[in-house]
Protein backbone atom coordinates (compact mmCIF):
# COMPACT_ATOMS: atom_id res chain seq x y z
CA UNK A 1 0.00 0.00 0.00
CA UNK A 2 1.42 3.33 -1.13
CA UNK A 3 2.84 5.69 1.82
CA UNK A 4 0.15 8.37 0.63
CA UNK A 5 -3.07 5.93 1.13
CA UNK A 6 -1.68 4.46 4.43
CA UNK A 7 -1.05 8.31 5.89
CA UNK A 8 -5.09 9.05 4.99
CA UNK A 9 -6.16 6.19 6.40
CA UNK A 10 -4.38 6.45 9.94
CA UNK A 11 -5.02 10.48 9.69
CA UNK A 12 -8.63 11.71 11.44
CA UNK A 13 -8.70 14.91 10.40
CA UNK A 14 -9.58 16.31 6.57
CA UNK A 15 -9.39 20.07 6.02
CA UNK A 16 -12.12 20.51 2.84
CA UNK A 17 -12.45 23.09 0.12
CA UNK A 18 -15.91 23.11 -1.86
CA UNK A 19 -17.10 26.35 -3.83
CA UNK A 20 -19.18 28.65 -2.64
CA UNK A 21 -21.11 32.09 -4.05
CA UNK A 22 -19.14 34.35 -6.21
CA UNK A 23 -16.83 31.11 -6.26
CA UNK A 24 -15.58 32.15 -2.60
CA UNK A 25 -13.77 28.75 -1.61
CA UNK A 26 -15.20 27.21 2.22
CA UNK A 27 -12.57 25.44 3.97
CA UNK A 28 -13.96 23.18 6.93
CA UNK A 29 -12.57 20.50 9.11
CA UNK A 30 -14.41 17.29 8.42
CA UNK A 31 -14.17 13.36 10.00
CA UNK A 32 -13.63 11.11 7.10
CA UNK A 33 -12.94 7.41 6.18
CA UNK A 34 -10.59 6.78 3.49
CA UNK A 35 -11.39 3.63 1.37
CA UNK A 36 -11.14 1.93 -2.00
CA UNK A 37 -9.20 5.37 -3.03
CA UNK A 38 -12.27 7.41 -2.32
CA UNK A 39 -12.77 10.20 0.75
CA UNK A 40 -15.91 9.82 2.31
CA UNK A 41 -17.73 12.45 4.66
CA UNK A 42 -20.65 12.35 6.30
CA UNK A 43 -22.81 15.27 6.59
CA UNK A 44 -26.05 17.02 6.65
CA UNK A 45 -27.65 18.47 3.23
CA UNK A 46 -27.89 21.93 5.20
CA UNK A 47 -24.69 22.26 5.88
CA UNK A 48 -22.97 24.86 3.68
CA UNK A 49 -20.54 22.41 2.08
CA UNK A 50 -23.05 20.02 1.08
CA UNK A 51 -24.61 23.06 -0.56
CA UNK A 52 -22.21 23.93 -2.42
CA UNK A 53 -21.24 20.14 -3.83
CA UNK A 54 -25.08 20.50 -5.46
CA UNK A 55 -23.81 23.17 -7.75
CA UNK A 56 -20.25 22.63 -7.78
CA UNK A 57 -18.49 19.09 -7.41
CA UNK A 58 -15.23 20.20 -7.76
CA UNK A 59 -13.06 19.55 -4.32
CA UNK A 60 -9.73 20.42 -2.67
CA UNK A 61 -8.65 18.37 0.27
CA UNK A 62 -5.56 18.47 2.98
CA UNK A 63 -4.47 16.00 5.68
CA UNK A 64 -1.41 17.04 7.28
CA UNK A 65 0.42 16.31 10.54
CA UNK A 66 3.81 18.22 12.16
CA UNK A 67 4.80 21.52 13.36
CA UNK A 68 8.46 20.84 13.10
CA UNK A 69 10.97 19.04 10.69
CA UNK A 70 11.49 16.38 10.38
CA UNK A 71 8.06 15.55 11.00
CA UNK A 72 5.82 17.01 8.83
CA UNK A 73 4.10 15.41 6.41
CA UNK A 74 0.72 15.74 4.32
CA UNK A 75 -1.36 14.88 1.35
CA UNK A 76 -3.39 17.45 -0.79
CA UNK A 77 -5.62 16.45 -3.19
CA UNK A 78 -8.11 17.74 -5.58
CA UNK A 79 -10.96 15.73 -7.56
CA UNK A 80 -14.84 15.81 -7.95
CA UNK A 81 -17.64 15.14 -5.13
CA UNK A 82 -21.05 13.08 -5.05
CA UNK A 83 -23.43 13.42 -2.81
CA UNK A 84 -24.92 9.68 -1.29
CA UNK A 85 -28.96 9.96 -0.30
CA UNK A 86 -29.89 6.73 -0.11
CA UNK A 87 -30.68 6.69 3.22
CA UNK A 88 -29.56 2.63 3.81
CA UNK A 89 -25.79 3.28 2.15
CA UNK A 90 -25.91 6.88 4.19
CA UNK A 91 -26.59 4.88 7.70
CA UNK A 92 -23.75 2.60 6.65
CA UNK A 93 -21.22 4.73 5.75
CA UNK A 94 -21.36 6.90 8.04
CA UNK A 95 -21.49 4.31 11.32
CA UNK A 96 -18.34 3.08 10.02
CA UNK A 97 -16.62 6.90 10.04
CA UNK A 98 -18.31 7.33 13.44
CA UNK A 99 -16.90 4.43 14.92
CA UNK A 100 -13.03 5.43 13.85
CA UNK A 101 -13.74 8.56 16.46
CA UNK A 102 -15.93 6.38 19.12
CA UNK A 103 -15.11 3.45 21.03
CA UNK A 104 -18.80 2.26 20.04
CA UNK A 105 -21.95 3.36 18.91
CA UNK A 106 -23.88 3.95 22.42
CA UNK A 107 -21.99 6.93 23.10
CA UNK A 108 -25.29 9.91 23.18
CA UNK A 109 -22.90 11.70 20.72
CA UNK A 110 -22.32 8.93 18.14
CA UNK A 111 -25.90 8.72 18.15
CA UNK A 112 -26.89 12.34 17.38
CA UNK A 113 -24.26 12.74 14.84
CA UNK A 114 -25.38 9.74 13.58
CA UNK A 115 -29.26 10.85 13.27
CA UNK A 116 -28.07 13.66 11.70
CA UNK A 117 -26.20 12.39 8.88
CA UNK A 118 -28.59 12.49 5.92
CA UNK A 119 -25.81 12.34 3.25
CA UNK A 120 -22.07 11.37 2.66
CA UNK A 121 -19.83 13.18 0.22
CA UNK A 122 -17.96 10.95 -1.86
CA UNK A 123 -14.74 12.45 -2.96
CA UNK A 124 -13.47 10.76 -6.09
CA UNK A 125 -10.23 11.93 -5.86
CA UNK A 126 -8.21 12.73 -9.39
CA UNK A 127 -4.68 14.33 -8.04
CA UNK A 128 -2.53 13.90 -5.22
CA UNK A 129 0.62 16.10 -3.48
CA UNK A 130 2.78 14.38 -0.61
CA UNK A 131 5.42 16.90 0.68
CA UNK A 132 7.49 15.96 3.90
CA UNK A 133 10.17 18.17 5.77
Amino acid sequence: MPLRDEFLKSQKVLRLATLGKNRTPHIVPVWYIYSSRKIYIGTNTRTQKARNLKKNTRVAFCVDVGISAPNIFGVNGEGNANLIMDKTKVKKIATKILLRYFKNMKDKSAIELLEDTDCIIEIIPEKFSIWSY
